[in-house]
């Protein structure tokens, strides 16, 4: 149809994008000074001052490693853990005639452990090299010396080329824009990777470069960019454009980010200005962290401990050694004559005990090693490689409708989302499903729309109403195709039914404004045949779609006129009706409205206005107060629901009036002075007044599903959620109550710098007088909230934070930010607005500093990677758009509410079992390494091992390693079904009670007795018996293997009864591991005596007959399960965790579906505690 030709948009002859020009401000007098020193060859990026000035390249690199830092960086990273250290200082000591085995059995456990984590290491970073290679070998046109546009790779590109980006591509540096292909320059962005919002940003060229075209046009053109330097402000640009002798101003209108991705434009043409890490995304980025869990820091500790404990009885058993040898040789009297000392080496010389002594504590220091786990590092490295792959492959947390699954990208983490104190979340795209829809009106005086918000559902369960009843939404609907951006459900007003209410002129009028008053372009989808609306705001395309649905279809813009289609009141029939768009007052943070002047077609002339409530409701005139006390209550209950609320009103100009306006707006918007935006903002205020009120909207910025829900479970393990935004007030406090986040019974602390004598300074323009008057505000606003804090503490209320992005900047300062820290714990909800990917990394990190506790951060865009890294978990939404979140996170998960399941479910099982496995460990060895100290005792502290090296060298390996790393993948000690149901379990964790202290030693101490219960069980019940059958005592072979099988037994059987969850494969492992060693000692019996040693046939001919070896066998066992079974019975009976009351309550069949009494007798406590201590 010819109606539905697009015509050209000059969008500079209308105020509003007139108003884009870039104007000199003060701080372009600062061009070529600190700060502000780049220079940029336009078009000549091989001027002789552009090479001197050597900028960086385009390539950009987000791994951990390179080629030539991999093996030094990794090998510190290896060594880091005190264990490893330690290992090799005995591996370089153990080619001395010192050690007690050979170099062999201790230096090649080292390699393979160290390997294996620097393979893996390797793996994980060689996957995110893929990922940069791939956006570094993304194509982009650039424009060469033969004057023609060739691709090449993004990672090619240097500053002063001159590129071009087509639609739907992402800018691949930072631009200065020269043109496009509308004529007047302009194009529109979207934004979502760098801030989190989909709606469109209008860029603007300057006007002496908009007419460049085509590849002819730029043959000739040079220019000269001068700018501010290289920084993370993602919101500010400062510089100048010189070309053909004349300067003009640049500014944020003109940059194009990278990252962000052109739309709703054929092509662009712009100059890079920055290039790979210089551009302002990757300047807002940190180096990948090398995070490490709170328990593998812990672990260090407890290695410390034992390490202690190794000096600590090498040094007694070194002193001993001492005082026996000097013994040996007294006064030419020869005590242990048996040993020669009369004829020894330096490692045995009565002469000089001394030294003896101390070369006894070297080999004693290797002897014990067995204290300090080696193959506990590549256990956990294997149960946490594991581990990740059931997250992979959870379908719980799959999502059909993107394909995609969770995805754990790092494994060393898997423990820390056991142990969540905060969630630091993005709002759009994290929280949101990055839509709006119309869902409500008001219009004079009555309230449209019968659906119901998630807000509203929880305020009904809330206060005990009844469910609303909803069958109406539907009605009239069904089998209607979804509109997205429409989710109104009203037959009062819908399939043109609006024509049969009493107040129809004021429900056409309310359309119109919303079919009109916008800046929205339409395009016509060929394909589906439908008009597609691109708007620079989600709130504006769901107000003209939904005029669209009830009959006021808005098809084509020009310059200066916008067209429709209306559902005409006397014929009922669609017409087109054609209105000359006169002004565009834009939409601004202090404005806060929008309007629009038109003139129809029979002449008349109207402003059409839509605007917060706050400034809407006084331009009202005294006639246009009709429905004004009904309007406000219904936005207030709109607001208590959750939604965006808009007010509509409108006027009708005087043709004088008009004309006299116009003539001083105009001379206002073409001045040069400074004063020209304080005119033009005074004039538009004059024109709209004396308004008349149409009504109200409330929009909904659609939650993403079970987001409200999966809250509420986090809230209920205790966890807090911060939301850090780049939105504005409004709009985050809206999604606060939407997800339950803020509530109506609390109250609101609002930190901001939007006050008159703050906008007084900004308009003088004096820099340390603005900062001067914003610090003391600051100030006086937290020790304002604080007081509202400490009066209120007596009473049940609730306090949330919300502070906007110039007052953060303020509160991160040294010398307040612990008074805003104290501020911001005290409350139960914090939000912060408009905020920066530096200062989204900043809260992470001084929340991180100040509480010592695990912090979450969670996004899913390229603004929110900074904060990711600065957590000590991140977690990336993959989402529609952009994977730079992913790429930056430690998890990654299609849905905010598959973080509920993380947590609770994976979080909570990988802690437990990470935690039971390291204190076994710790066991264990304890047990093994105690009976050697308590032999070499016995043996006049000799040196002299208990056992065999092949057992010594296989009880890690063969014997025990097995069944813990089947607990570190399987254990359970719920289903998840409980976990999910029973939330507070998850305060395991954040309490960190399985892997404090008091256990950690309760478990050495236990470790330590089973030592002692094996040692002086089987030397008092064996060595002064008769064991073979020729009446032969017990000799040192048949001592160790017996020793020996009791150790492997008891650590078995105490994995056997700590397990929750058995399934064949820890059946398997742990019955397995002791065939294993019966298997090993027969075949490694059967060897040559020169190989087998000591375990020549002792077996088969010595044990394995004797029912005393047996019996002992079984005893020992028995004796060392025994204190620990009989604590964890005390335990679970009197002083049980929140495990055990789970399990108590499921075997005896009760249903709680409230926290047990001591859990709320517990938490009841830690808060009145944590008042206190605000």
């Amino acid at each position: 149809m010819p109606e539905e030709r697009r015509e050209r948009i000059h969008f500079r002859k209308l105020y509003s994008f007139a108003c884009f020009h870039s104007k000199y401000e003060h701080s372009h007098s600062q061009i070529g000074q600190k700060g502000y020193s780049r220079v940029v060859y336009c078009n000549d990026p091989y001027h002789s001052e552009a090479v001197k000035l050597n900028y960086r390249g385009n390539y950009v690199s987000t791994t951990k490693y390179s080629a030539a830092n991999f093996i030094p960086k990794s090998l510190f990273e290896q060594f880091r853990r005190v264990a490893n250290m330690y290992f090799l200082v005995v591996a370089c000591v153990s080619f001395s005639p010192l050690a007690p085995f050979s170099s062999l059995s201790i230096l090649a456990p080292l390699i393979v452990v160290i390997g294996a984590t620097m393979a893996k290491e390797g793996v994980e970073d060689w996957r995110r090299r893929k990922q940069d290679i791939e956006e570094n070998n993304r194509k982009v046109k650039v424009y060469g010396s033969n004057y023609t546009f060739h691709e090449t790779n993004w990672k090619e590109l240097r500053v002063g080329d001159i590129v071009k980006v087509c639609k739907d591509e992402y800018f691949p540096a930072d631009l200065v824009l020269l043109s496009s292909s509308h004529e007047d320059g302009v194009c529109y962005v979207e934004t979502m990777n760098l801030d989190g919002e989909t709606n469109l940003k209008l860029k603007h060229a300057l006007e002496v470069t908009s007419h460049l075209h085509d590849e002819n046009s730029l043959k000739q053109f040079t220019a000269v960019i001068k700018c501010e330097d290289p920084n993370e402000k993602l919101y500010s640009f400062v510089g100048n454009l010189s070309c053909d002798g004349k300067e003009y101003p640049l500014s944020i209108q003109q940059l194009l980010l990278r990252g962000s991705k052109l739309k709703n434009t054929e092509y662009v043409f712009g100059v890079v200005i920055f290039a790979g890490h210089d551009t302002k995304v990757m300047q807002n980025a940190t180096d990948p962290p090398s995070k490490r869990s709170k328990i593998e820091k812990k672990m260090d500790k407890i290695v410390y401990i034992l390490f202690s404990t190794l000096v600590l009885i090498a040094f007694v058993g070194s002193l001993f050694f001492g005082i026996e040898t000097k013994k040996d040789f007294s006064d030419g009297n020869l005590r242990r004559w048996y040993l020669h000392p009369d004829d020894t080496t330096v490692f045995y010389d009565p002469k000089r005990p001394s030294l003896s002594a101390f070369l006894h504590f070297l080999t004693a220091l290797m002897l014990y090693g067995y204290l300090i786990p080696i193959s506990l590092y590549v256990s956990i490295e294997i149960v946490k490689v594991l581990q990740s792959t059931f997250i992979n492959q959870d379908q719980h947390m799959y999502d059909e409708e993107t394909d995609k699954p969770a995805h754990a990208r790092t494994s060393n983490l898997n423990e820390e989302l056991g142990q969540v104190d905060t969630i630091l979340s993005d709002k759009t795209g994290t929280l949101t499903c990055n839509s709006m829809e119309f869902v409500k009106c008001s219009i004079a005086g009555t309230a449209y729309g019968r659906g119901m918000t998630e807000v509203e559902r929880s305020l009904a369960r809330r206060r005990g109403d009844p469910p609303p009843e909803t069958g109406d939404d539907i009605q009239g609907h069904e089998g209607k195709k979804s509109v997205r951006g429409f989710n109104f459900r009203d037959e009062r007003i819908m399939n043109g039914q609006w024509l049969n209410e009493p107040h129809w002129d004021i429900i056409q009028k309310f359309f119109r404004v919303l079919a009109i008053c916008h800046t929205v372009i339409p395009e016509k989808n060929e394909e589906l045949g439908e008009i597609m609306y691109k708007s620079e705001s989600p709130d504006e395309a769901a107000f003209v779609i939904a005029a669209k649905e009830i009959g006021f279809e808005f098809f084509r813009v020009t310059q200066t006129s916008i067209s429709l289609r209306e559902l005409d009141y006397e014929t009922g029939e669609k017409v087109v009706r054609k209105y000359k768009r006169l002004h565009v007052l834009e939409f601004s943070s202090s404005r806060k409205r929008m309007s629009v002047i038109v003139r129809n077609a029979e002449n008349q002339l109207f402003l059409l206005c839509k605007g917060a409530d706050s400034v809407m409701f006084q331009r009202l005139s005294k006639n246009g107060r009709q429905f004004e006390s009904w309007t406000k209550d219904h936005i207030k209950k709109y607001a208590e629901a959750g939604l965006r609320t808009m007010i509509i009103a409108y006027c009708e100009l005087g043709e004088e009036e008009y004309k006299s306006w116009d003539v001083e707006f105009s001379k206002a918007k073409t001045s040069v002075t400074t004063e020209r935006d304080v005119s033009v903002d005074e004039l538009a205020d004059k024109i709209e007044r004396d308004l008349i009120l149409l009504g109200a909207t409330a929009v909904e910025d659609k939650l993403q599903k079970g987001v409200p829900e999966c809250i509420d479970k986090l809230a209920q393990a205790r966890i807090k959620l911060w939301v850090l935004t780049g939105d504005k007030m409004e709009t985050a406090i809206n999604i606060g109550y939407a997800c339950s986040l803020l509530r109506e019974d609390m109250k609101q602390i609002v930190i901001t710098l939007d006050s008159p004598d703050i906008d007084a300074l900004e308009k003088q323009g004096d820099k340390e007088a603005i900062a001067k008057a914003s610090l003391e505000s600051i100030r006086k606003q937290i020790r304002e909230g604080m007081s509202q804090i400490k009066s209120a503490k007596e009473s049940d209320v609730k306090f949330g934070l919300i502070i906007d992005g110039k007052s953060l900047d303020f509160s991160l300062k040294k010398d307040i930010e612990k008074s805003f820290f104290k501020l911001a714990i005290s409350c139960a909800s914090v939000i912060c607005c408009r905020s920066s990917p530096k200062q989204k990394a900043l809260v992470t990190r001084l929340l991180k500093g100040e509480t010592g506790k695990t912090m979450l951060a969670i996004g899913d865009g390229a603004n929110d990677v900074s904060m990711l890294q600065e957590a000590d978990i991140g977690v990336g939404i993959s989402g529609v758009e952009g994977m730079q979140a992913v790429m930056a996170s430690d998890f990654s998960i299609a849905q905010f509410r598959f973080l509920e399941r993380l947590l609770l479910v994976h979080g909570h099982w990988c802690y437990r079992r990470i935690a039971m496995m390291i204190c076994y460990f710790f066991y264990k060895n304890i047990a093994f390494g105690f009976t050697l100290f308590w032999f070499e005792a016995h043996a006049s502290f000799s040196g002299q091992p208990a056992y065999n090296d092949w057992y010594m060298s296989f009880y890690n390996v063969f014997f025990t390693s097995l069944p813990i790393i089947a607990l570190g993948v399987f254990d359970q000690d719920v289903s998840a079904q409980l976990c999910l149901k029973y939330p507070f379990l998850y305060l395991e964790g954040v309490e960190n009670i399985l892997f404090s202290w008091s256990r950690i030693l309760g478990w050495m101490f236990n470790g330590f007795l089973t030592s002692i219960i094996i040692f002086f069980w089987t030397t008092k019940s064996m060595i002064k018996q008769a064991f073979r059958r020729d009446g032969q005592v017990v000799d040192y072979e048949v001592l160790g293997v017996t020793m020996y099988t009791c150790v492997v037994w008891a650590v078995n059987c105490q994995m056997a009864i700590s397990i929750n969850y058995f399934t064949w494969i820890q059946h398997f492992f742990i019955w397995g591991s002791i065939a294993l060693w019966y298997k090993f000692l027969v075949i490694y019996g059967y060897l040559p005596p020169e190989l087998s040693t000591t375990a020549y046939r002792v077996f088969v001919e010595a044990c394995a007959p004797s029912v005393l070896y047996w019996l002992i066998t079984l005893l020992a066992v028995i004796c060392t399960l025994l204190p620990n079974f009989t604590f964890r019975a005390f335990q679970t009976r009197f002083r049980p965790m929140y495990h055990d009351m789970i399990q108590i309550n499921e075997f005896e069949g009760v249903e709680a579906d409230e926290l047990p009494r001591r859990v709320r007798k517990k938490l009841h406590l830690m808060e009145r505690l944590t008042q206190r201590n605000s």
